[in-house]
């Protein structure tokens, strides 16, 4: 979904103009449903009914309302005002049974939040942390909010993805081939109108970033047979492919080597004790 661009704005904004097409441009496309299939295998497996979870930087509330649906309580917030305008009109589609609370809070501020803990786990899905650079002050904020042992779970993009590098060298693009290497981070496009800075840190300078707070239990990548959501043209014209795609994906994840060419990573650590 994401390209390469040559201005960028505030995050809130970028998103903002991109809420009401989100859900029709990726969580409702193949490559959408299969990517965050694979992710709730994860968080379906730490998160269960009862719990009380904070989701940051949580969109259109896709993820929100799937615990919601289990039987967890959810606060979910993201800076994005028009995403949260979008995930409250889902709530209200959704019923009173569903318990989500939505909130316009950047993740920058999260730690205004204190007051409500200690939350039971931590809930981040799908690279809205790859919009900050600078992970280690978001973290220290986390660790005052979650009890100790709870989780974090935590996708983001990976450092290489071997979909996007082959593909766009294939184009002979050699910029979005290597866009995940710049650690002066990407200026890429949500829309003809927005951009925004992302960055691609490794495992390790996540795993640094987030002690001594927490620690990593589990790693895995989503996104190893299933390409890239901008490339859902390839999961259109061959349908039967995609599908046994998708059924591999979760357990291509796990694997050691596959994992690391990951469009994604799904990173679980947990927060360590007194």
């Amino acid at each position: 979904m994401l390209s390469l661009s040559e201005t960028t704005m505030p995050v809130s904004s970028a998103f903002d103009e991109i809420a009401e097409n989100y859900d029709a441009r990726f969580t409702n496309s193949p490559i959408g449903l299969a990517q965050r299939g694979s992710a709730w295998k994860e968080i379906d497996r730490h998160f269960r009914a009862g719990q009380r979870i904070l989701e940051i930087n949580c969109g259109t509330g896709v993820d929100a309302l799937h615990l919601a649906r289990r039987g967890v309580e959810v606060v979910a917030c993201d800076s994005a005002p028009g995403m949260i305008e979008v995930a409250r009109q889902g709530l209200s589609l959704a019923g009173s049974r569903a318990s989500v609370d939505f909130r316009i809070l950047a993740t920058e501020r999260i730690g205004e939040l204190i007051h409500e803990g200690p939350f039971d786990g931590i809930l981040s899905n799908f690279a809205g942390l790859n919009c900050i650079q600078d992970l280690a002050p978001i973290a220290r904020d986390l660790a005052r909010l979650v009890k100790p042992r709870g989780k974090a779970i935590m996708c983001l993009f990976g450092r290489f993805c071997l979909w996007e590098t082959v593909w766009h060298l294939t184009r002979c693009d050699f910029p979005k081939a290597t866009r995940r290497f710049d650690r002066r981070g990407s200026t890429v496009t949500l829309s003809p109108h927005s951009g925004v800075k992302v960055w691609y840190p490794t495992v390790r300078q996540i795993k640094k970033m987030f002690s001594p707070h927490f620690h990593l239990k589990s790693r895995k990548g989503v996104g190893v047979a299933v390409p890239p959501s901008y490339l859902g043209s390839l999961a259109d014209g061959h349908p039967r492919l995609f599908r046994i795609a998708s059924q591999l994906d979760p357990w291509l994840g796990r694997c050691l080597v596959l994992r690391a060419v990951a469009d994604h990573m799904l990173l679980t650590f947990e927060r360590n004790g007194p």
